[in-house]
């Protein structure tokens, strides 16, 4: 089978959701794929995506501390964070951000998202953000402490003005499942607008399965869907947008070499 030219630029394939079926998966994946990226969420599933990519060839790894991992990590561990991003198939510092969906109203950790941008910056490094219900301290952050550095906004869930700005700072915008979805008519909005040289694919599995898969584990093998319907929705063929954020994905995450 040929591959397609099609990568998945965020996929945890490290969880236990995976256990039962992680290497006749990945074979699957390395048959018909150019590759992913794994992110870790905290220190160990960082430590775990590392391992995972020198497993196989097509597979990289992000490092970093999600802000929901933040009640059982430490600012200490971004030491270790640091000497993971010298290997050499460490590609971004993520998954990092702001998550106010479930706790709204109490105080938010804007000083985790600015030290690991700092730390981005540091090492020479792309960064993947994690943005839910977070839009304006997100880019806020971005401003103050992400001078000099780029990165995706992972799921991309924000307006279009705030798209307008991330693409002014030479961001890229990450889509996936929600794009799919017949109810989520803002994203395919921003999808329909993206510029192709800005657009990323990806999973975000074992989450957010693309239609007609939605509610069931998703997978990387499901990135060529969600490729589909934005060819469908923006009048191009899959080939075309296929390589194009392929080639973006190696823009943007140079360590990408061998691709």
């Amino acid at each position: 089978m040929e591959k397609l030219p099609l990568f998945d630029t965020h996929a945890h394939l490290d969880v236990e959701d995976f256990d039962a079926d992680r290497e006749e998966l990945l074979r699957k994946i390395g048959e018909t794929m150019a590759g992913i990226i794994d992110p870790g969420c905290d220190l160990p599933s960082s430590k775990k995506a590392v391992e995972l990519a020198h497993q196989y060839p097509f597979v990289w790894a992000a490092v970093g501390i999600h802000p929901e991992e933040l009640s059982h990590s430490s600012f200490d561990e971004l030491k270790d964070i640091e000497a993971l991003c010298a290997d050499s198939k460490v590609v971004a510092i993520g998954e990092i951000g702001l998550d106010y969906y479930n706790d709204e109203n109490s105080p938010h950790d804007l000083q985790s998202l600015a030290r690991q941008l700092q730390l981005a910056r540091k090492v020479g490094l792309p960064v993947i953000i994690h943005d839910r219900d977070s839009h304006e301290d997100v880019l806020k952050v971005i401003r103050e402490a992400g001078q000099g550095v780029k990165g995706v906004l992972h799921c991309f869930s924000g307006d279009w003005a705030m798209a307008e700005e991330l693409l002014g700072l030479g961001w890229y915008l990450g889509f996936g499942g929600t794009s799919t979805f017949k109810n989520d008519r803002g994203v395919r909005s921003i999808l329909k607008q993206v510029p192709e040289d800005r657009i990323l694919f990806e999973t975000d599995s074992p989450y957010m399965a693309p239609v007609p898969y939605r509610g069931k584990r998703n997978n990387p093998l499901y990135t060529a869907i969600v490729a589909e319907r934005a060819a469908e929705l923006r009048g191009t063929t899959p080939e075309k947008i296929m390589e194009s954020s392929t080639n973006n994905a190696k823009k943007l995450f140079f360590r990408l070499k061998t691709l």
